[in-house]
C-alpha cells in the first residue's frame, strides 16, 4: 500500500485579503508559519519517505517544515501549482466582479466551463496535477509520501480520485494546512481522511 498525505499550504496575506493568488508567489504570514510548524509536528511520527511540493514558496515553505522532521529535502513539482488565475491574480472577488461581470460566478457554479482570462481551465489544472500525483505514487510503491499543494489543485486531484465532475471541486473544502490521506492498494485509491486541521487550533 502506498500512502499519500496531501497538505494544503499555510495561510498567506492574500488569503487574508481574499485576493486570488494563482501562480503569484505570495509568502506565508506568521500564522501560516505556525500552521506549517503544527502540521509538521502532526506528521512527525509518520514514516514519510519523500516530500513533494509545488514550487511556489507558500507550498514549498510549508513542505520544508514537514521534510525537516524526517531529514529529507523537498522535491519541487511545478505541475502541482495552483490554477493560473491570469488577469484575476492580485484582485479581490469584488474587483473581479466589476471588471468581468457575470464571469466570476461561473467559478463557483460551473468551474468546469470557465476559461479564466489569461489563465487556465480547471481541466488543464486537473490534467497536470493528477498526472504528477500518478507519477509520485508510481515512484513510491509501498511507501508513505507527503505532497504540499494548493486548495484548487487538491480539489481537482480529489475529483479525479473520486471520479466526480469538476463542478463539484468546491464541494471539497480545503483549509490552510488541511491534511488529506489517500491510500493506494494495487493502484486503486481510497480516501481515508479529508480536510483535517485538528493540529492547528485557532
Amino acid at each position: 500500500m502506498t500512502k499519500l498525505i496531501i497538505v494544503r499550504h499555510g495561510q498567506t496575506l492574500w488569503n487574508l485579503e481574499r485576493k486570488y493568488q494563482g501562480h503569484s508567489d505570495i509568502a506565508l504570514t506568521d500564522t501560516g508559519l505556525k500552521q506549517a510548524q503544527a502540521v509538521a509536528e502532526r506528521l512527525a511520527e509518520e514514516a514519510i519517505a519523500a516530500v513533494y511540493a509545488s514550487d511556489l514558496s507558500r507550498a514549498y515553505k510549508t513542505a520544508g517544515y514537514i521534510a525537516a522532521k524526517h531529514n529529507l529535502t523537498v522535491h519541487t513539482v511545478p505541475q502541482l501549482r495552483e490554477i493560473k488565475f491570469g488577469d484575476w491574480e492580485g484582485l479581490t472577488y469584488e474587483e473581479i466582479s466589476v471588471r468581468w461581470p457575470g464571469l466570476l460566478g461561473k467559478l463557483w457554479t460551473t468551474p468546469d466551463e470557465l476559461q479564466i482570462p489569461g489563465g487556465e481551465t480547471f481541466h488543464q489544472l486537473k490534467a497536470r496535477a493528477y498526472t504528477a500525483i500518478e507519477k509520485i505514487v508510481a515512484d513510491h510503491p509501498d511507501q508513505t509520501v507527503a505532497v504540499v499543494a494548493h486548495g484548487g489543485t487538491i480539489g481537482t486531484i480529489l475529483c479525479a480520485v473520486l471520479d466526480i465532475h469538476l463542478n463539484h471541486v468546491w464541494s471539497i473544502r480545503q483549509d490552510n494546512t488541511a491534511v488529506n490521506i489517500i491510500e493506494y492498494y494495487d493502484g486503486r485509491p481510497t480516501i481515508t481522511l479529508l480536510n483535517c486541521v485538528s493540529h492547528f487550533k485557532k
